[in-house]
């Protein structure tokens, strides 16, 4: 389950229905009715899901090459994901439990950024990119 407050349109989640999951992104939410609709299989198909329903995508290094981040290794084995002036960086790979990321003069030190919509709603609030 995921928290209906933390989502911004085209946070990437997974949808649950009859034990299918698929993965998609929001494309509307009714906060009165407590729904979040989710665009799924390359935009062909669309939904309306109860919160209970959709999940969040946990952060890996797969999902951040889905989102173009150059990945640098560094010599304390903390690994460095950057994308254009924007870093981020974990203390040892696939270890997303603490993250420090900044871009230019803002810098944070572990934000609550665990799960992709997390990221991108950070990313976006940083850079005024959408990811």
């Amino acid at each position: 389950m995921i928290n209906i407050h933390e989502l911004k349109l085209d946070n990437f989640v997974i949808a649950e229905y009859e034990d299918q999951e698929r993965r998609g992104f929001v494309s509307d939410i009714t906060l009165e009715d407590k729904m979040i609709r989710v665009t799924t299989d390359e935009n062909k198909q669309d939904f309306w899901y109860d919160p209970e329903n959709v999940y969040p995508i946990k952060l890996s290094d797969a999902e951040m090459g889905k989102f173009n981040f150059e990945k640098e290794l560094l010599s304390d084995g903390a690994v460095k994901y950057k994308k254009d002036a924007f870093r981020l960086v974990i203390a040892k790979p696939e270890d997303f439990s603490y993250v420090e990321m900044w871009y230019r003069e803002d810098i944070r030190k572990n934000p609550n950024v665990h799960f992709v919509h997390q990221l991108q709603n950070q990313f976006h609030d940083m850079t005024k990119i959408f990811l």
